[in-house]
């Protein structure tokens, strides 16, 4: 990651004020190993949010090829973290998306981008989910898009209920997915 001035006087901010969290938990943050905790932790934030740094849909259209094509694409299995809006504490899982192109396709390695672009914004799984569907319908004007994500949260693992094995299931979708039989086949291939 780049560093601009501006990011700079951002990290400087933040650092100081996780210094300021880590004295109000009763820590000493002139102790050796918390000497450069409050900067790792301001330049690690800035990198899990800087989805709001980047456009999704100009990453997605950076790679359109016309393509008389139209058959269900699916990318499966796209490994994702993400930090839950609620209680900045880590969700993790993956994402399966599909759509079916309207005369033009994408990169297939857009499509994880534009998993990361979300991802890496404060977050909650519900909202990723139709963020992800909306960007590839809107770019693409595909004949349908399909979303699937399956994903841990540390904020139920952690604390709160403190259940380790739950795994939350969202999906949203457009179009063609509308149809049960063409919802059921994505199912289907996202799961052999």
């Amino acid at each position: 990651m780049e560093w601009t001035a501006e990011d700079m006087e951002k990290r400087k901010k933040l650092a100081y004020h996780y210094s300021q969290i880590l004295e109000l938990l009763g820590e000493d943050t002139s102790r050796e190993g918390l000497l450069r905790t409050p900067d790792r932790v301001a330049k690690a934030m800035m990198f899990l949010t800087k989805g709001y740094r980047q456009e999704p849909d100009q990453i997605l259209s950076s790679a359109i090829f016309i393509e008389d094509y139209k058959q269900m694409v699916i990318v499966k299995n796209i490994d994702f973290f993400s930090l839950c809006e609620h209680h900045l504490l880590p969700f993790f899982g993956k994402a399966h998306i599909a759509y079916i192109p309207n005369n033009a396709v994408t990169g297939l390695s857009k499509i994880p981008r534009i998993v990361d672009v979300f991802a890496r914004r404060l977050q909650i799984q519900e909202r990723m989910t139709t963020q992800i569907k909306d960007c590839i319908q809107k770019t693409l004007n595909p004949l349908g898009v399909m979303v699937i994500i399956e994903a841990q949260h540390l904020c139920m693992q952690m604390r709160g209920v403190e259940k380790q094995n739950s795994i939350t299931t969202t999906s949203d979708f457009t179009g063609a997915f509308n149809q049960a039989k063409t919802r059921e086949e994505f199912i289907n291939l996202i799961r052999s």
